[in-house]
């Protein structure tokens, strides 16, 4: 997040690594939100040596909006690097999520 460009697009302001640890770490203990990381997995086939961290291209959330109606929620995803736009990874992302999200709720019932 330290790219100018994507700062303005998702209305983000710049952290220290310190906060972006809290932050990650405040996500992971909220019941009501789930964040997935997307990564590009035709890279990561073809490159065994690959660090999953050379393959991220961006994020998808998440977030139940009423505790009282888990069927309620917003997802927001985020391709990152510029150069996997347009590509599909974004609407993958987003109906992978939301089987997730429909299974999820499935299991709590």
């Amino acid at each position: 997040m330290k790219s100018e460009e994507l700062q303005r697009l998702t209305a983000s302001e710049p952290l220290t690594l310190e906060q972006e640890y809290a932050m990650q770490h405040s996500w992971r203990e909220d019941a009501d939100k789930c964040t997935f990381i997307v990564l590009d997995a035709e890279k990561w086939q073809a490159q065994p040596a690959a660090t999953e961290e050379s393959c991220m291209v961006g994020d998808v959330n998440l977030f139940l909006t009423d505790r009282g109606d888990p069927s309620l929620g917003e997802i927001e995803v985020m391709i990152a690097e510029p150069s996997c736009r347009g590509k599909g990874f974004g609407t993958e992302a987003v109906l992978m999520m939301l089987s997730y999200g429909g299974d999820a709720q499935t299991d709590d019932e």
